[in-house]
């Protein structure tokens, strides 16, 4: 009975040393969590292919409080693919238009909810235009899940579990594009 418990015992202990709460970044700062998956939606999936490719993913990670992504993986568009992606700019800015962070899906909601779950600071767009581009074939984008970002000293996000696409040069991979003007539209609470 007393080997019995020993053994418990250093199972138990064993078991405990080997549990990680939080991971350090070479800083010494506690590294944050990422929400979420790299994996591709269903419906565009069959249309990329995985690829390793170090220096376009570190172009789109980022650090913690820094925005960005706090995940990602890279992927190139298969040939003949047909893939809409979306972007929400500035109109003031008439290079953000074809800046380098996209989603899958077009944007509905609350205006505040989006900018929270993609992580958009109130001093880098109005989010007063919409852009719908088709990615051409044979373009290296990296898909990921939002990292943190810290607006200001009374506004931050937190990690998303959203999708966002980098595309490093948008102008040259995106094709059949199609703008929007925001409008006006309240719903009483």
């Amino acid at each position: 009975m007393s080997k019995l418990i020993i053994s418990i015992f250093i199972l138990s202990i064993c078991g405990c040393s080997t549990y990680r709460v939080e991971g350090k970044l070479q800083n010494g700062e506690a590294a944050q969590i990422c929400m979420g998956s790299t994996k591709l939606p269903d419906n565009v999936a069959s249309s990329f292919v995985p690829i390793k490719d170090m220096p376009l993913l570190e172009k789109a990670l980022g650090s913690p409080k820094k925005g960005k992504l706090c995940q990602g993986e890279a992927y190139i568009s298969n040939e003949n693919s047909n893939i809409i992606i979306f972007r929400a700019w500035n109109s003031t800015n008439s290079n953000s238009k074809l800046g380098n962070w996209w989603a899958f899906s077009k944007p509905s909601g609350k205006i505040a909810t989006y900018r929270a779950e993609y992580e958009i600071c109130y001093q880098w767009s109005p989010l007063d235009k919409l852009v719908s581009c088709t990615l051409k074939s044979n373009t290296k984008v990296v898909v990921g899940t939002g990292q943190s970002t810290e607006c200001s000293e009374y506004l931050s996000y937190e990690v998303s579990d959203k999708q966002q696409i980098y595309i490093e040069d948008a102008s040259s991979s995106l094709t059949d594009c199609t703008v929007f003007d925001g409008e006006f539209s309240w719903k009483e609470l």
